[in-house]
């Protein structure tokens, strides 16, 4: 078993930031092989961070599903678990690059407002 929302989400962040680390593809397509469809495909095709956290929840709540339908006396159950516990914890790192994000565009728009006071424009 592999933890294919992991797998889906570096590679879309791979695509929103741009990074041409072909061994990281390679590798998380990979994983994958097979396992390409709903929310894991659109994650991993994603373009935008938007993109990521909506199709990530479409994973999680998926994930959920299959740890509330799993038996919980087997190894998978317990697998599924962990695994549900590294998702969330990601949904959280996403979360924050996000927040990061906007805040450099908030700062980026601050310090344009600050350059216009100090140096005005005249018409």
């Amino acid at each position: 078993m592999t933890c294919h929302e992991l797998e889906a989400l570096r590679l879309g962040l791979l695509n929103v930031l741009g990074t041409e680390d072909q061994s990281v593809r390679e590798h998380a397509e990979a994983e994958l092989d097979g396992e390409l469809s709903g929310p894991i495909e659109a994650l991993a095709n994603a373009q935008s961070l938007a993109e990521i956290e909506r199709h990530f929840d479409a994973a999680l709540v998926d994930l959920e599903e299959q740890v509330a339908a799993a038996d919980a006396d087997s190894q998978e159950y317990d697998y599924l678990r962990g695994r549900l516990v590294a998702v969330r914890d990601a949904e959280r790192a996403v979360r924050r690059l996000r927040s990061q994000g906007e805040d450099v565009l908030a700062g980026l728009g601050e310090a344009h407002h600050v350059l216009h006071e100090t140096f005005p424009v005249e018409d």
